[in-house]
């Protein structure tokens, strides 16, 4: 029987998706730097995957001095609500 974190990881890509819920569940302030750590990624490669989902219209950068903030647009406050809804009831 597969268990559910794997048929999770079958429906998404398991990191994009954890990004955007883990952006959605912080209480403070979130940084590219900090999601690398949080879903186990290389900076470079979340800051990629940050890029195409501000495309995409989900997130915003906010620049703070020489720190990026990342905040979810409407958009990607719905799309993480979800991912982490269907996580859940997996």
């Amino acid at each position: 029987m597969v268990n559910n974190k794997e048929i999770f990881n079958v429906f998404f890509r398991e990191k994009p998706a954890m990004m955007l819920v883990e952006i959605k569940n912080e209480k403070g302030e979130i940084y590219a730097s900090s999601i690398a750590k949080k879903v186990d990624c290389t900076y470079s490669h979340v800051v990629k995957i940050l890029q195409e989902m501000q495309k995409a219209g989900l997130i915003n950068f906010e620049k703070q001095g020489r720190l990026k903030l990342l905040t979810l647009t409407k958009t990607g406050q719905e799309v993480a609500e979800k991912i982490d809804g269907i996580r859940a009831v997996l």
